[in-house]
């Protein structure tokens, strides 16, 4: 368990009669016994793995990405108070003009990207070595 995971976890305040779920991806590194022990102790929370490889994750990746890029960076923020507001003003402007996330690019173009830096990868390893 990381303590930046610990800490903030630990400022919640969450009652006791709640239960808490935490979504995490299959790294090892969230099953190790240290974890497995931390929520032993914890039986109101509890942990959902996302399938290996879920594409799906990646577009809330991507929400939280844009939402840290358009609203959290972007803003001078002095209280948790005003980091809460401006990122609940972010979802409700989201969710009054909702639009889907889509994937714009072929199988073959994310192919091609891929062998595109695997040629730079190469030839900057040759320069260095």
């Amino acid at each position: 368990m990381t303590p930046a995971f610990s800490q903030i976890v630990a400022l919640q305040n969450v009652p006791k009669n709640l239960d808490i779920h935490v979504v995490m991806d299959n790294a090892s590194s969230h099953k190790t016994k240290s974890v497995r022990d931390w929520f032993a102790r914890r039986p109101n929370w509890h942990v959902h793995y996302t399938p290996t490889s879920a594409s799906w994750i990646n577009q809330v990746e991507r929400f939280f990405g844009l939402m840290t890029d358009d609203q959290i960076r972007s803003g001078a923020h002095r209280s948790t108070a005003e980091l809460e507001a401006a990122i609940t003003a972010y979802i409700d402007a989201r969710n009054a003009d909702p639009k889907p996330f889509r994937w714009t690019k072929t199988a073959n173009d994310i192919l091609a990207s891929i062998e595109r830096f695997r040629h730079r990868t190469i030839a900057v390893q040759k320069q260095c070595g």
